[in-house]
């Protein structure tokens, strides 16, 4: 089976459409698959619902799909650093759900294992746990206390950013790139991936690989990548 395509929209031909569920890898700028978030942006569709740590920042990541308003409903942890999105928020534009970091990263990993809910006392007690359905448990300390029941997520489509490749999908992150593209990858009926290099099968040491290529169904080359950075800050040069 060749899961290697020429370009980003070539891989997500036939996969996109209307109203869909996206889960996507990345946090902040870090490990985005900007390639993608491109070619989903050029194809024109609409009224997406994306679960992702955050929406990047204005014109960037999914930032950019919020300024063509292609993005419907948001669920995230983290949406401080992209003005679009406070904007739309604020004006009834978008739909939020809020999630905490930890239980967003479990709900797509549930999600990858066939998981449909699982409890935890994250958010009990706050907005958070708001409409969902709360149970009594006795805890590792032997107390009993109440958890929530978090919906594991079952994507559309995921897209996630990695280093290296295998002709079989075989994935290797690099670094912090990790974070949330390894629950985002398994929680997709489709994962497609875009990595920096292509290398035959047997070339990586399996001990290395992050992500099986079973759950990996397409594959492309996004390099070369510029590197982009949230916050630079820099500090005077002393005098020599």
């Amino acid at each position: 089976m060749n899961k290697l395509y020429p370009d980003a929209a070539a891989a997500l031909d036939g996969v996109l459409k209307d109203g869909m569920l996206i889960a996507s890898g990345g946090f902040g700028l870090c490990g985005i698959p900007e390639r993608l978030l491109v070619a989903i942006r050029d194809s024109g569709v609409r009224n997406l619902t994306f679960a992702s740590n955050n929406a990047g920042i204005d014109n960037e990541g999914i930032g950019m799909l919020l300024r063509t308003k292609q993005v419907a409903k948001m669920i995230s942890s983290y949406v401080g650093e992209n003005k679009e999105f406070e904007r739309q928020f604020l004006a009834g534009e978008l739909e939020v759900e809020f999630c905490p970091q930890g239980t967003l990263a479990e709900r797509m990993r549930a999600g990858g294992a066939g998981i449909p809910g699982f409890y935890t006392k994250t958010g009990v007690g706050t907005q958070v746990a708001e409409g969902k359905e709360v149970k009594s448990f006795v805890g590792p300390d032997d107390h009993e206390e109440d958890y929530i029941l978090e919906r594991g997520i079952f994507a559309d489509l995921s897209i996630v950013k990695a280093w290296k490749a295998d002709e079989t999908g075989n994935v290797v992150f690099r670094k912090t790139a990790r974070n949330f593209n390894m629950p985002a990858a398994t929680c997709g009926k489709v994962c497609v991936a875009e990595v920096e290099e292509i290398v035959p099968v047997g070339e990586l040491d399996p001990d290395a690989i992050h992500l099986p290529g079973v759950f990996v169904n397409r594959l492309i080359v996004g390099a070369p990548y510029d590197k982009k950075i949230e916050f630079v800050t820099t500090r005077d040069r002393e005098a020599a």
